[in-house]
């Protein structure tokens, strides 16, 4: 495990050496860029895993196997994408090396790793949380299979609107209050981060269903830290305890229709006006904007400021509660907000909506800041933005989980050419690749937490979205196929997850965005 480790270590020199060989253009050197990143993502991974076999006390011989194989793969990849491109990063082909992984990734390696993780599939290692956060798992696993999982298939094929059957007990648990101190309402810890503990709720409900529960975290999540980060200390007073009891509930609305990931670049206006602000734009992908009382809003309030993210600066608007895929509301002085919901192929149960703002008052008191806060928006949007890309790491890791585990199940269960699918090397190969890129995302993502509760960690908040939703991408693609023609049928679960698991990388910053633009940003700096 030690030369792994070493092997891992000098891994990274190497990739800090590729990248120093970059000019930095961000234009021209994106499939560089993009490959360092993922490439970055995957070693960070295979260290926080490593660390993780090293101190487990738990089953720790088949946790160092699991790191072993898992780090052995990242080894290959790197090298396989170093080959294909070597002069891009400054090297000779003979400075490559097939790197030495021994038998690691031999098939009936593979295979006996898949056996371990299909004996162990109805086990829950404690993966080194502590006992607070255990007892969190435990509980809200246990309301995400018997509320949650019921009403799933349902919300989803009738494209129904989140029940109050989940909303409410997920209020009572203090489940919008994660990321709200305990002074004002929520179970935050005063004077401290619990990313961990945001992690482990978001998990467990999104084993049972992304869109109507693992999801309902994300906005309360990005709003309360932008409040945290900017807010006065009235404003703080006056929202998060709504946001931790989910009264509000609320939505967040950056993304403009021609803008997509590019946040700087937003355009929809707020002109003072006597008393507040009026607001005209667009915006689109504003997920739970009709139930939603609350929107978070980036706004242009200095047209002419550059560069153009000095610009921009953020709202609370107000607005009425709606339960139907449209809404159209006006004011007295003339001003309208109107929605529609988008039809989407999954990600259901809470409606994303193009909306329009058409001269939209809002109250002065609702720029986050008051005038300290005019032009420094989008510094606060990145603070919410950072604790939401870590929170849709952990929806990916839920989806990940659900979809190895329903393979499992159904590989056991199915024969095929006289004896069950799970049974067959190929199958068992499967198994241990979904188990071991589920290890790596989730400890990733635990190491991740702890460095945003230590105050750091931005940019790894990024690499482990990238990673994390990609690798759902694949799992519940894999699973699909473990089901073979049922995995494509409506009535089975994996299929919710496949179309579900497809939004990841493009929403909370789309990957190529993510990859080139803030991740190979901060490489080359």
């Amino acid at each position: 495990m030690t030369t792994m480790l070493d092997a891992l270590s000098s891994a990274q020199d190497l990739v800090r050496r590729c990248v120093t060989h970059l000019e930095g253009n961000l234009d021209a050197e994106q499939l560089e860029l993009y490959d360092m990143a993922f490439t970055r993502a995957e070693l960070d991974a295979a260290q926080a895993l490593g660390t993780y076999a090293a101190n487990s006390k738990q089953d720790s011989a088949f946790n160092q196997r699991v790191f072993e194989t898992y780090a052995a793969e990242v080894l290959i990849n790197l090298h396989t994408r170093l080959a294909a491109r070597p002069r891009s990063f400054g090297l000779h082909r003979d400075e490559l090396s097939v790197p030495d992984v021994g038998d690691l990734l031999a098939p009936e390696r593979l295979a006996e790793l898949g056996r371990g993780y299909l004996e162990r599939r109805d086990a829950e290692p404690s993966h080194g949380l502590d006992e607070a956060h255990l007892l969190m798992r435990t509980s809200f696993r246990q309301f995400a299979d018997d509320v949650v999982a019921p009403l799933a298939e349902r919300v989803h094929r009738e494209d129904l609107l989140v029940p109050e059957e989940i909303i409410g007990p997920l209020r009572d648990m203090g489940c919008f209050g994660l990321s709200v101190p305990e002074r004002f309402g929520g179970l935050k810890p005063d004077g401290a981060e619990d990313s961990i503990g945001m992690v482990v709720v978001t998990q467990a409900l999104s084993r049972a269903s992304l869109g109507a529960a693992g999801s309902l975290i994300t906005r309360p999540e990005i709003m309360a830290r932008a409040i945290l980060e900017g807010g006065t200390e009235e404003q703080k007073a006056r929202w998060l305890p709504g946001i931790a009891t989910g009264q509000p509930l609320c939505a967040i609305s950056v993304t403009e229709p021609n803008t997509g990931s590019d946040v700087a670049a937003v355009s929809l206006r707020a002109r003072p006006v006597e008393g507040g602000w009026r607001l005209s734009g667009a915006k689109t992908w504003c997920t739970f904007a009709g139930k939603a009382q609350a929107l978070l809003v980036l706004a242009r309030t200095d047209p002419d400021a550059r560069p153009l993210h000095r610009g921009l600066s953020l709202f609370v608007v107000d607005k009425p509660e709606d339960l139907g895929h449209a809404f159209d509301h006006r004011q007295e002085g003339g001003g309208t907000l109107t929605g529609r919901a988008i039809p989407t192929i999954g990600y259901r149960g809470m409606h994303s909506y193009d909306v329009a703002f058409d001269d939209w008052f809002v109250p002065a008191d609702n720029l986050i800041g008051g005038e300290g806060g005019r032009g420094r928006g989008f510094y606060y949007t990145m603070r919410g933005f950072m604790g939401g890309r870590l929170q849709t790491a952990a929806r990916a890791c839920g989806l990940i989980e659900a979809a190895s585990h329903a393979a499992m199940r159904y590989g056991l269960e199915r024969q095929a050419f006289g004896k069950a699918l799970a049974e067959y090397p190929l199958t068992l190969v499967k198994y241990a690749r979904m188990g071991m890129h589920l290890a790596a995302c989730q400890h990733f993502t635990y190491a991740v937490a702890r460095m945003m509760d230590a105050g750091e960690g931005a940019m790894e908040a990024s690499l482990v979205k990238l990673l994390a939703c990609r690798t759902a991408e694949w799992v519940t693609r894999e699973a699909v196929q473990v089901h073979g023609g049922m995995g494509y049928a409506e009535e089975t679960a994996v299929s919710r997850y496949f179309v579900d698991a497809r939004v990841l990388s493009i929403f909370e910053g789309a990957e190529e965005t993510l990859a080139i633009r803030v991740v190979g940003k901060d490489l080359v700096a």
